[in-house]
C-alpha cells in the first residue's frame, strides 16, 4: 500500500530546542513509514536519511547541531516516486518553505500541466513537490496562505495531511476537505509547545496532551502571535480511511475521537458474530491484528494464544512487511515470523489478520502454520476484500497485484470471494469482513469512510483516477 507517511510539526513559545522533540515524535510514528526520515528546523535547513529514525549513531551528532524553536519532520512510506534521498521529506520549495506530506494526489497529471505553465518541471517530480510548487505559485500571487489553500483545494483531487515550515519561521498544517488521512493538534504545557502530528501516539511519547483533530478542510497557522485557524473548504461529506483503524494507526492513538485499540477489538467481536467458527485456538498475525483477535476470542469463547512470533531480537526485526516498497523485502520480513509449535500443533487454528491485499503474507503464514502441525487453518480478516487500486494514500496502485481481484474480478458475492481466496491460499476457510460490519465496529456510518478500494466507487475524489502501473507510480 502507499501512503502511510507520518508528519510532525512543533512550535515552542519558550524558545526551547525542538529538534529532539521532532525526532522523538518520528520514532513514535515509525509504524507509518520505514523508507526514509528527516527534519527541518528554522535557521538550519533540513537533515534527511534513508532507513529508520536514528538508525545510524552519527545521526545524534547531526541532530544535536540543529537548534531552533520551530520545525517539521517526516517518516516516509512512498506513493509517488522511488525510495531515494532526493524524494525524502521535508522537501524544500525554492527558498520559501519546507513541506512534508502524507497522502496521494489522484489528478497528478492535471496539476502537473497547470504548474508547468509557470515553472519548468522535471519529469521525476513527486506529488508532494508538485503541491509545494503550486502553493508557492499561489502564495506569490496572493500573499496569503488562506487564499492560496482555498484555490489549491479546488485544484487538487486526493488526500493530503501536511505540515510546512516557512521562511518567516511560521508553522503551517493543512488537511484535505475529505479528511482521508489523520492529523491532530497537541500541546505540551511545560515548554509552551504546540505540536501537529499524524497520530496522537506521538503526543503521548513527547508528554503532550491531545487538543483535537485538525478538521477536514482546515488550515492551522502557528507563529509568534499564537495559533490561528482558517477553513479553506467546508465539506460535510468525509472520507476517512478505514484502513487506518485496522492496520496503519498505532493502537494507542485516537482518530476522530475513537481509540484504535478499542475499535479493533470491536471489529474482532463483530467478526466472531458473523462467522461462528469452531476452533481450538485464536491467534493473531503480529502485530496490528492482536486487538481484533482478542475481541474475537472474548466473543467466541475460543482461547486466545500468541501462535505466531516476530523475531524482535534481530536488527530491524519489528519492521512491517506491508509498507515495504519491494516485494522481495516484504517476503523476507514475513519469513522472519515463526510459529509456536506448542500452541498450533494438532489444533484447529483460527488466524485473525487485518487484511489480505496481495496475498504475500497470508501464503507464507499458512505454510508456516502447516509445517508447525496445524490440523486446520481458517483466516478471518478485519478488512473487506480489496479489489481496486488506492489513489488516496496507500500503496496498491494496480489491480493485478490484488489477490481478491485476480481470483474474483468484479464478483461481489462475499461467500464466493471467501471460497476463492481460501482456495488461492490453500487453507480451509477465509472469512472477510464487510463494509457494514467494519463501519459499525469502528463507530461511524459507511458514508463517513472511503471504500473505493473495496467498491471501485471513486466519487469521494474530484476525478476518476487513471489507473497506472507500479513502474509509472514509482518512476
Amino acid at each position: 500500500m502507499k501512503e502511510k507517511c507520518g508528519v510532525i510539526g512543533a512550535y515552542s513559545f519558550e524558545d526551547i530546542d525542538i529538534s529532539k522533540i521532532l525526532v522523538r515524535g518520528l520514532e513514535s510514528l515509525q509504524h507509518r513509514g520505514q523508507e526514509s526520515w528527516g527534519i527541518a528546523v528554522f535557521g538550519y535547513g533540513a537533515f534527511k536519511k534513508l532507513g529508520l529514525v536514528l538508525e545510524d549513531p552519527e545521526d545524534y551528532y547531526n541532530i544535536d547541531k540543529m537548534r531552533g524553536n520551530v520545525g517539521i519532520g517526516h517518516v516516509r512510506y512512498s506513493t509517488k516516486g522511488g525510495t531515494t534521498i532526493e524524494n525524502a521529506h521535508p522537501i524544500e520549495i525554492g527558498k520559501s518553505f519546507f513541506i512534508s506530506h502524507n497522502g496521494t494526489i489522484a489528478n497528478f497529471d492535471e496539476l502537473l500541466n497547470k504548474v508547468s505553465k509557470e515553472n519548468t518541471i522535471l519529469s521525476s517530480v513527486t506529488d508532494t513537490e508538485l503541491i509545494g510548487i503550486r502553493l508557492k505559485q499561489l502564495y506569490n500571487r496572493n500573499k496569503d496562505w488562506h487564499t492560496s489553500f482555498k484555490i489549491l483545494s479546488r485544484e487538487l483531487s486526493g488526500s493530503y495531511s501536511l505540515v510546512m515550515l516557512t521562511e518567516k519561521g511560521e508553522l503551517l498544517a493543512a488537511r484535505d476537505e475529505r479528511g482521508f488521512r489523520p492529523l491532530c493538534i497537541g500541546y505540551q504545557e511545560d515548554t509552551k509547545t504546540y505540536l501537529i502530528v499524524s497520530e496522537s501516539c506521538a503526543l503521548d511519547s513527547i508528554g503532550a496532551n491531545l487538543v483535537r483533530d485538525v478538521k477536514p478542510g482546515e488550515l492551522v497557522k502557528i507563529d509568534k502571535n499564537g495559533l490561528s485557524t482558517f477553513m479553506f473548504c467546508d465539506n460535510e461529506n468525509h472520507s476517512h480511511c478505514p484502513f487506518e483503524y485496522t492496520y496503519f494507526a498505532h493502537p494507542s492513538s485516537y482518530l476522530e475521537g475513537i481509540n484504535v485499540y478499542l475499535a479493533r477489538s470491536r471489529i474482532g467481536a463483530e467478526l466472531a458474530k458473523k462467522y461462528q467458527l469452531e476452533g481450538d485456538v485464536i491467534i493473531p498475525v503480529p502485530d496490528s491484528a492482536r486487538p481484533a483477535a482478542r475481541g474475537f476470542s472474548v466473543e467466541s469463547k475460543i482461547p486466545f494464544e500468541e501462535g505466531l512470533m516476530k523475531d524482535r531480537y534481530r536488527k530491524r526485526g519489528s519492521l512491517r512487511s506491508f509498507i515495504e516498497p519491494i516485494q522481495k523485502r516484504r517476503e523476507e520480513i514475513v519469513k522472519k515470523i515463526s510459529a509456536v509449535r506448542a500452541v498450533v500443533n494438532g489444533k484447529n487454528v483460527i488466524v485473525v489478520d487485518d487484511s489480505i491485499v496481495r496475498g504475500t503474507s497470508s501464503l507464507v503464514i499458512a505454510d508456516i502454520l502447516r509445517k508447525a502441525g496445524a490440523k486446520k487453518i481458517s483466516f478471518v480478516i478485519t478488512f473487506p476484500p480489496i479489489r481496486y487500486p488506492c489513489y488516496a494514500g496507500i500503496d496498491f496502485p494496480t489491480q493485478e497485484e490484488l489477490i481478491a481481484y485476480r481470483f474474483c474480478k468484479d464478483k461481489d458475492d462475499l461467500n464466493y470471494i471467501n471460497e476463492m481466496i481460501a482456495f488461492a491460499l490453500n487453507v480451509d476457510f477465509v472469512g472477510y469482513n464487510d463494509i457494514e460490519g467494519l463501519s459499525k465496529a469502528i463507530g461511524f456510518p459507511p458514508g463517513e469512510f472511503c471504500f473505493s478500494c473495496v467498491t471501485g466507487d471513486y466519487s469521494c475524489l474530484k476525478c476518476t483516477p487513471k489507473f497506472k502501473s507500479r513502474e509509472e507510480m514509482k518512476g
